[in-house]
């Protein structure tokens, strides 16, 4: 199918997809632990953020050079302006895919890479949602650089200087 057809496609369900090398894949349903963190995330960063900048929770991503793959990331930055009826991010900056072990492989292989080469993207978040465990990636002068958090870290996000605490992320989660 292409990005196009998927776009304007409607299945009449509430079913979240994805559209991968042109095929059509459903979304599982989302553990609580994973709502919990995306809500997190959003009660974190949102305070830091000045307009035009914005946080947007289930958001569509379009690789760059490809128009037969559409992502949902669980959430993105981006500071581009808003456009009524857009259905994928233009510009995104930060980028935050919550884990779950079904999806892990494919979210910090395939999306990964994919994110790593959308030449907005400075940051991408990789949350895991079964531990306190975040991998940091964030775009530098001669690539990209990686940190792997754990247990009481913090995370240096550049929306204000405030590092953002693993504690904060994972408050009210079960692990």
């Amino acid at each position: 199918m292409t990005l196009a057809a998927f776009l304007d496609w409607d299945d009449g369900t509430d079913t979240r997809y994805e559209l991968l090398d042109g095929r059509i894949v459903a979304m599982a349903p989302p553990i609580e632990a994973h709502g919990t963190i995306v809500a997190n995330l959003v009660a974190a960063i949102h305070p830091w953020l000045r307009p035009p900048c914005r946080v947007v929770v289930e958001a569509g991503i379009i690789p760059a050079d490809r128009a037969d793959t559409w992502y949902q990331a669980d959430l993105v930055v981006t500071c581009a302006p808003a456009e009524r009826g857009a259905r994928a991010i233009a510009e995104p900056r930060l980028i935050v895919e919550v884990l779950s072990p079904s999806t892990a492989a494919h979210d910090r292989g395939i999306k990964l890479a994919d994110y790593r080469q959308i030449g907005s993207v400075e940051q991408i978040l990789m949350v895991a949602s079964e531990d306190r465990h975040v991998e940091f990636w964030r775009r530098a002068e001669d690539g990209w650089k990686v940190q792997d958090l754990i247990g009481d870290a913090a995370i240096p996000l550049e929306t204000d200087g405030q590092p953002l605490p693993l504690a904060a992320i994972y408050e009210g989660v079960a692990l």
